[in-house]
């Protein structure tokens, strides 16, 4: 039975991002999407990132709500 946790810290953490809650503050704060851009195509991703992004949402993976959340987050009011 699986355990690991799926939640925003540990996305980070696959995405080799600090996963600290103040370094996601901030990558929060300093990152958005823009209107019709797809959080997968932010050019802020690099390769290994944006497999993982789209692999999550193209296989309804582990991954996919907290990617979903992520994408939600990246969008400005």
């Amino acid at each position: 039975m699986e355990t690991f946790q799926h939640d925003l810290q540990h996305l980070f953490e696959q995405l080799g991002l600090d996963s600290d809650h103040t370094a996601i503050e901030h990558f929060l704060s300093s990152h958005c999407l823009v209107d019709g851009q797809t959080l997968v195509d932010a050019p802020f991703w690099n390769a290994a990132q944006r497999a993982l992004i789209e692999q999550a949402v193209k296989e309804d993976a582990d991954w996919a709500e907290q990617v979903d959340m992520l994408d939600a987050l990246l969008r400005k009011p």
